[in-house]
C-alpha cells in the first residue's frame, strides 16, 4: 500500500468514525451522564496511528519513550481499556 492509500484509507475511517461518533452522543439513553467527544480520545489516537509506518505503529502511544523492562522500566503495561461502569 502507497502512502496516498494509506491516507486515503485513514482519511474515510475517520470520517466513517465521526459519523459513528456523532450518531452515539446523539443516541446515548443515559442523559443523566451524556457522552461527549471527550470520550472517545483514545479511539482517535488509534485511528491516527493507522497512519504509522513500520516499528512505529507496533508500539503503544504509551509506551513511546519509555525504558525497557531491562533498563528498570515496567514489566507489564496495561493497554487494554477498563469497562464502562
Amino acid at each position: 500500500m502507497d502512502e496516498q492509500q494509506r491516507r486515503q484509507f485513514i482519511n474515510e475511517v475517520w470520517q466513517r468514525f465521526e459519523e459513528v461518533q456523532n450518531w452515539a452522543i446523539a443516541n446515548w439513553p443515559d442523559r443523566g451522564r451524556p457522552l461527549s467527544s471527550s470520550d472517545f480520545v483514545e479511539a482517535r489516537k488509534e485511528i491516527l496511528a493507522l497512519g504509522l509506518t513500520g516499528d512505529a505503529r507496533l508500539d503503544h502511544p504509551a509506551q513511546a519513550g519509555e525504558p525497557e523492562p531491562e533498563q528498570g522500566g515496567a514489566q507489564y503495561i496495561e493497554v487494554t481499556p477498563a469497562p464502562w461502569p
